[in-house]
């Protein structure tokens, strides 16, 4: 029989890590990252990564260790988290992956489409192209390429809408007929537990908004102006997450202190809310579905262990 992997997953600041940190230590385990942004060395403070204390308590795998320069996507994550899913195995430790970014635990367990590597030209391409004529134009475009890709997309979604542009035009195949290639597999028929916490949403946004204050007190601001200073293309992964924007336009002094914390906390409110949305609608087995806090239970009613 298979080991089996545990995910323990749900909106951002709801409180999972300190959960997983316990279970680890109650079932011999170590934690495996499932944040997207998490995994760059630059965002410790605004993508609130495990303090180092956290770290000396269990074991964590694939938190920071990717420079944010590089253009990391979910498959290379499922890569590097299959790579510690089997490390640990080998030591008869359970693998615990800790995380809100839904993408990455679906694609883990049931795999991607085996959709090729689009080159960085194709894809500075698609980004002339999409700023010279604008988001109107551009999506009328895509929809003459691939109407059916963008029936599940938000038509707000540039990224994705430059994706299936570039997809098009790199390999003159429909993203949507990509997508209904056979899957490439990360794990194998892999045997797990998803404990899923989706907690009482007005609370969250309230742990949302206290996240965002901790953050700037803890030197929020000095981590984006040492980003900023590396020059990184606007386009990259890491250019997109929660804060780094914002942190930015208050550094060119574009707005002040305040908007600053309040598009912030309304930024990732939304989210929360997106997380929320995604989680209902996954076709993913849970094995359990949780509307409490993480620290409002007790681990043993869980039924994990």
């Amino acid at each position: 029989m298979k080991k089996i992997i545990y995910f323990i997953t749900g909106p951002t600041a709801s409180g999972k890590s300190k959960f997983a940190i316990d279970l680890s230590k109650k079932i011999n385990g170590e934690i495996i990252n499932a944040d997207s942004m998490q995994i760059y060395k630059e965002l410790k403070i605004i993508s609130a990564r495990p303090t180092t204390a956290d770290k000396k308590k269990i074991n964590h795998h694939l938190y920071g260790y990717v420079s944010g320069d590089q253009r990391y996507n979910v498959e290379k994550w499922c890569n590097d988290a299959v790579k510690k899913v089997d490390f640990l195995n080998r030591k008869n430790i359970t693998p615990i992956f800790v995380g809100g970014t839904g993408l990455y635990i679906h694609t883990l367990i049931n795999g991607i489409s085996s959709i090729p590597n689009i080159s960085d030209n194709i894809k500075k391409e698609s980004k002339i192209l999409y700023n010279n004529i604008g988001k109107e134009k551009f999506y009328k475009i895509v929809k003459k390429i691939d109407n059916e890709s963008l029936k599940l997309i938000s038509p707000n979604d540039t990224q994705r809408l430059k994706r299936i542009w570039e997809v098009y035009y790199s390999t003159n195949k429909k993203l949507s007929l990509w997508k209904k290639n056979k899957n490439k597999k990360f794990l194998e028929s892999p045997n797990y537990k998803i404990l899923l916490f989706l907690p009482n949403r007005k609370i969250n946004y309230e742990r949302v908004n206290n996240r965002v204050l901790t953050m700037f007190k803890n030197g929020a601001i000095n981590e984006i102006e040492n980003l900023m200073k590396q020059n990184y293309d606007k386009d990259l992964p890491i250019m997109r997450a929660h804060g780094v924007q914002e942190i930015s336009a208050y550094l060119e002094k574009k707005i002040t202190m305040n908007e600053c914390i309040k598009k912030i906390q309304l930024v990732t409110r939304h989210y929360v809310k997106r997380q929320n949305t995604w989680w209902n609608s996954s076709n993913l087995q849970i094995f359990k579905k949780i509307r409490e806090f993480p620290d409002e239970i007790d681990i043993k009613s869980t039924n994990l262990i």
